[in-house]
């Protein structure tokens, strides 16, 4: 890390500790992103005791034992499910949050912490990592459903602060019209100041919107000048969902298991991915200003799409040396590295920075649906997947990733350190297939 780097690390800290942000990112990510990664990861090292209870229960009420694709069929859906119930929650974001405000839907959480940061603080967020202590201790037989429950006690927690809490500085004086409330927020979130750059950014955003109300979805896709704007984020969201990682959280176990690591080592192993993510996402977020997101994308999607395909060697190699299983895990953990350290840490950001504010909470339920959809449809689909093809069904993974580090490389601009009227500026100048100036797909505010 060079000398410019610390200094904007130490700039970061500072920053956080003088108002109240560093309260409400954790607010945020225990009753938000706890929430997701929670549900994802820990399903995997409970998944042979929960396993062994569809095959228990089944025995006792039916008095045969079920087959192995009946087993493996429930045990799809179990995990499908909790993805078919964020999906629907996905879809009402912009119905609520245009109503009540960001930090009153807990939902929106994503949404909110974009929106509660200036320009010149923003920063990745950790996506899933806080879980591997309680996984640790609870990830056990006699203590699995107790571990399932967890949750709750967040989800508690939070809707008793948010209440208290401000609403998001761009949404009141963007869609409201308050100057002065919006410039107290930013007071209550970052400290002392009169921020006239940060509310002369959002005014002339709220002239180029000229008042108009919050747009639908439907809206949003008829609109031809968003077209790569909506693009970008069918490739970026989409890729995320079938890059692999869903597979490794969730079925790390299974995966494991197939790549030859003794039983009692697994839970120690899933240990480790979980840590070595949040320092990743730790690292990622404060590298994000200084390298930019594009950069953290294309390299972030491009080493995952190397380390698919050594994945896939290794597993067909697993038996030749007793070295190959751990090379294995090895490749897991740079993998969750790269994820953590890029497609995790900027999507979010991303999403909010190409948008204006009356299509962003359209933006925000385009990326649920297609983040829900996708973790449901994979979910029930990977056990099958995996028992057809083997290791094979990591070059499908492998595969995507080059797609979206090719087309992140090639076609997304920076964003970084612009508003999203420069960033609009920017699709503009997007040209396909080298196309003369004429040719050009005219982005218009």
């Amino acid at each position: 890390m060079d000398v410019q780097q610390q200094i904007n690390m130490k700039s970061v800290l500072k920053e956080l500790v003088c108002g109240k942000a560093l309260f409400l990112i954790v607010v945020l990510g225990f009753g938000g992103t706890f929430q997701t990664g929670f549900n994802l990861t820990v399903i995997s090292s409970t998944s042979p005791y929960i396993q062994s209870f569809i095959n228990s229960s089944w025995t006792y009420r039916y008095g045969e034992h079920p087959g192995e694709k009946t087993v493996t069929l429930i045990w799809s859906a179990v995990v499908s499910l909790f993805a078919v119930g964020a999906l629907a929650g996905s879809m009402t974001v912009r119905c609520v949050t245009s109503n009540l405000g960001r930090v009153r839907w807990k939902h929106s959480n994503a949404l909110s912490r974009r929106e509660f940061t200036p320009k010149n603080k923003r920063n990745g967020g950790t996506h899933n990592c806080y879980i591997s202590v309680l996984r640790e201790i609870l990830g056990r037989e006699e203590w699995w459903n107790i571990l399932l429950c967890v949750p709750t006690c967040f989800c508690a927690i939070q809707m008793i602060i948010l209440p208290f809490l401000p609403d998001a500085p761009r949404y009141i004086l963007i869609e409201k019209g308050k100057i002065e409330e919006c410039r107290t927020a930013l007071q209550f979130l970052w400290g002392p100041g009169d921020y006239k750059l940060e509310i002369e950014e959002m005014l002339a955003e709220q002239a180029v919107i000229q008042g108009e109300n919050s747009k639908s979805l439907l809206d949003m896709l008829r609109v031809k000048h968003l077209r790569w704007q909506v693009l970008s984020l069918l490739v970026i969201c989409g890729s995320i969902q079938f890059c692999g990682i869903t597979a490794i959280t969730v079925f790390s176990f299974n995966i494991f298991l197939e790549a030859g690591i003794p039983v009692d080592k697994i839970r120690h192993v899933t240990l480790g991915i979980g840590t070595s993510e949040v320092f990743s996402s730790i690292i990622s977020s404060f590298l994000i200003e200084s390298v930019g997101r594009r950069v953290l994308l294309w390299i972030g999607f491009g080493g995952m799409s190397v380390i698919m395909a050594l994945i896939t060697v290794t597993l067909y190699l697993k038996d030749s040396s007793f070295v190959i299983p751990y090379i294995t895990v090895f490749l897991v953990f740079l993998f969750n590295i790269f994820y953590a350290g890029g497609p995790a840490a900027v999507a979010h950001p991303i999403t909010s920075e190409i948008f204006i504010q009356s299509y962003r909470p359209a933006a925000f339920m385009l990326t649920g649906i297609l983040c829900w959809l996708g973790v449901a449809i994979f979910g029930f689909m990977f056990p099958f997947l995996n028992a057809a093809l083997k290791s094979l069904s990591f070059v499908l993974f492998s595969c995507v990733c080059l797609i979206a580090a090719l087309f992140v490389f090639f076609i997304l601009p920076e964003t970084k350190g612009k508003t999203p009227l420069e960033i609009s500026q920017e699709f503009k100048n997007i040209r396909v297939c080298g196309s003369s100036e004429d040719e050009v797909l005219e982005i218009k505010l």
